[in-house]
This record gives structure tokens, C-alpha cells and sequence, in this order.
């Protein structure tokens, strides 16, 4: 069974930091480009970070560049999204997606580009 499980979430005060994972099983993550995504309340769903299959691309909204770190571990298969100086517009359900590229440098902060998502973590970020 391939399936994506992310882990991590949590209540967290602004200014706090969490470790968002992101676990393959049933797959090699050496082939898939992996992505974070986010729905606040009341929001539209919107491409945080992403990672190729190489490990050597990454990309980050532009909300997020400086306060969260992608990265990934082979030996694990597993994807981390570390998440930093949290403040209260962070607050969403985070999603990891996973896109087929093969072994390639590439990879894009648009959710119709995935097609295999894992249920997702809550993030709260409140006083």
C-alpha cells in the first residue's frame, strides 16, 4: 500500500517551532518530489515548501522563506518540514503530497502537480 503520513503537529505559542515529518511507506521517496501544503480556516489550500527527489532542489512561499527548513533523510524515507518563529497566520492542517519524477532536480509548489497525499497534521499557533 503506497501512502504518505505526515506526523508532528501540535498547539504551539507564537514564536515556537515544531517538526513536521512526513513518512513513505510502500514507495521510494528517492523517485517522488515531495511538497508541503496548507489550509487554513477558511482559506484556500496553498504549496509552503517542496523538495525534489534528489534532495538538491527546494522551494519555499514566499510567507514562509527564512522561518521554515525542508529536508529529507534516504535512510529513513521520510521528509521533515522544520517550522520556526510560528506566528498565529501559520495555523492550518499540513499536508505532504508526493509527485513521481524520477531522480531529477525539480519540483513545484502546486498542488494539481501531486497525486498522492497523506490525511494531513493540525497546526495551531496561539497564546
Amino acid at each position: 500500500q503506497l501512502q504518505l503520513v505526515e506526523s508532528g503537529g501540535g498547539l504551539v505559542q507564537p514564536g515556537g517551532s515544531l517538526r513536521l515529518s512526513c513518512a513513505a511507506s510502500g514507495f521510494t521517496l528517492d523517485y517522488y518530489a515531495i511538497g508541503w501544503f496548507r489550509q487554513g480556516p477558511g482559506k484556500e489550500r496553498e504549496g509552503v515548501s517542496c523538495i525534489s527527489s534528489t534532495g538538491s532542489l527546494t522551494n519555499y512561499a514566499d510567507s514562509v522563506k527564512g522561518r521554515f527548513t525542508i529536508s529529507k533523510d534516504n535512510s529513513k524515507n521520510t521528509v521533515y518540514l522544520y517550522v520556526n518563529n510560528l506566528k498565529p497566520e501559520d495555523t492550518a492542517v499540513y499536508y505532504c503530497a508526493g509527485q513521481g519524477t524520477g531522480r531529477m532536480n525539480y519540483c513545484v509548489l502546486s498542488s494539481s502537480s501531486y497525486n498522492k497525499w497523506g490525511p494531513g497534521t493540525q497546526v495551531t499557533v496561539s497564546s
